[in-house]
């Protein structure tokens, strides 16, 4: 049995959402000081074939910003990052999010995103937290760079068939290194936006192959 098989069956939008995202490999979290800036920076993205990534909770304005996004980019899988709490996650889901993504572990949360039947992602560190957040549809390693490319392989070990996100000191020159250490997709922030942006994801997709 494998280990991290969640306990009922996954929504079908759940299914779409984890589906969408093993075939991206790559899911940005696009982190800006304001709306604007991460508006500029999900353009460039979306310009250079990126279609999967999430906005986050700091960003002040990302309410309005996730709601513009899911009405005039349907084909852009889109989450919303540093979900804290079960009001966040009503907020983000009206908007029209189509997954969370919180850097730890959020039971009061997991109720919001069941009953509209939308995948959440939760961070864990441990074994133990992976697994739980694993058995859900995707956990997300963070900070991943804490043990780095081993340390997922040794938790894949106890964990087959887990689906983890790496998140956390990934970047354009390592994502290749994460994926093909087993990481299920991962996400790149600022490195990825660092400079050129285009220059960059056209450097990650090659890397990629």
């Amino acid at each position: 049995m494998n280990p991290a098989a969640p306990a009922a069956p996954a929504a079908p939008a759940v299914k779409d959402v984890v589906e969408r995202l093993r075939l991206a490999r790559v899911t940005p979290t696009v982190r800006e000081a304001d709306a604007d800036a991460a508006d500029r920076t999900a353009r460039a993205l979306l310009e250079s074939g990126l279609t999967a990534f999430e906005f986050t909770a700091t960003t002040p304005g990302w309410e309005q910003l996730v709601e513009t996004w899911s009405r005039e980019a349907p084909e852009v899988t889109l989450g919303l990052g540093t979900v804290t709490s079960a009001e966040i996650a009503e907020r983000a889901l009206a908007a029209g999010a189509h997954f969370l993504v919180s850097p730890f572990q959020v039971p009061e949360v997991r109720p919001v995103a069941d009953a509209a039947g939308r995948l959440l992602v939760e961070g864990g560190l441990t074994p133990s937290e992976l697994r739980v957040a694993a058995g859900r549809g995707v956990a997300k390693l963070f900070p991943a760079n804490i043990g780095g490319t081993d340390y997922l392989r040794s938790v894949l070990s106890v964990l087959p068939g887990a689906r983890i996100m790496a998140t956390g000191g990934v970047s354009v020159d390592n994502a290749a290194e994460w994926l093909a250490a087993g990481a299920f997709t991962v996400s790149i922030g600022r490195d990825l936006s660092r400079g050129d942006l285009r220059a960059n994801v056209a450097r990650l997709r090659a890397s990629l192959g």
